[in-house]
């Protein structure tokens, strides 16, 4: 397939990569034209401009947030210059009041919408093991499905409104920061009582929590392996700003999203802007004084 791809990132990246690899036609567009180079020699075609990157049978966008996407798709015009019966893959992690536009404003101009976020890490991203929840009209996912299983080992399909596969995707990394921040907590508990975090997650790991979220994270904190970020602290609080966002949309408290947030918030406050949201170990550990015992 010709195919365009916007945002290349650590996700973005990998994932373009793929898509080259499996045959397809790929023209990259970056704001930063450094990130775009190494595709190039890959095989991919640089785009000057964005718009550039819109001229085939689809567009797949790994931007980092809402504003991004709204920058580049909806108030720098990229949609206006899309061709009726392309299709728009979004994979970016945003709020369902934005999935909820996006898929009017592509409605309307007769463009496909698929929203396909993924769940994965860079490093899964790189060897095509994502998994990506999609939603959309049938066909729509039906033509872009050779792109999809190029950068993901599973599909799961969320039905026709694009809503649903951003909300279950928030929903995951709620999930998983909640994951995180439980690990931080009992770690920082068992610290105190002389018990090492790697000695302790190793026990939960591997009997009653061995579960590739809890195993990877886990990893992490036992190894206070913050750097490099591979989903850095801000993007956690991002995206569990979307879970409170969501939930108040619905009236659905979320009790447990306010603790991670002002966790988020205070590592944030004591420069962490550049650590894994796994780092939200040295919060607990902070707040417990254990800052000069790495445990």
């Amino acid at each position: 397939m010709k195919v365009g791809f916007i945002g290349l990132g650590s996700m973005g990246s990998a994932m373009a990569s793929n898509l080259v690899a499996a045959g397809h036609a790929v023209t990259v567009w970056n704001r930063s034209e450094a990130a775009v180079e190494p595709l190039v020699a890959l095989g991919a075609k640089p785009a000057k401009t964005p718009d550039r990157a819109v001229l085939g049978d689809a567009v797949c966008s790994m931007l980092a947030n809402d504003q991004a996407v709204r920058a580049v798709f909806l108030d720098g015009g990229l949609l206006d210059a899309m061709d009726p019966g392309m299709v728009h893959v979004n994979h970016a992690t945003i709020s369902v009041a934005l999935a909820q536009e996006l898929a009017e404003a592509h409605a309307a101009r007769g463009i496909d919408y698929v929203a396909a976020p993924v769940f994965g890490r860079p490093d899964a991203a790189a060897v095509a093991k994502l998994n990506i929840v999609a939603a959309g009209l049938p066909a729509a996912i039906e033509k872009v499905r050779p792109l999809l299983e190029a950068m993901g080992t599973k599909i799961w399909p969320m039905g026709e409104d694009p809503v649903r596969a951003n909300v279950v995707k928030i929903a995951g990394n709620f999930m998983l920061a909640s994951a995180i921040e439980t690990m931080a907590e009992a770690s920082a508990l068992t610290r105190a009582y002389g018990v090492g975090a790697a000695e302790f997650l190793e026990v939960m790991t591997s009997t009653l929590f061995a579960a590739p979220a809890y195993q990877g994270y886990g990893k992490l904190i036992a190894e206070q392996r913050f750097s490099p970020a591979g989903f850095a602290m801000p993007l956690g609080l991002k995206d569990v700003g979307l879970a409170l966002s969501a939930g108040e949309g619905k009236r659905v408290p979320l009790p447990f999203a306010g603790v991670l947030r002002d966790g988020f918030l205070d590592a944030l406050a004591h420069g962490g802007e550049d650590l894994d949201w796994s780092a939200l170990a040295l919060v607990a550990a902070r707040r417990a004084h254990l800052d000069d015992d790495a445990g």
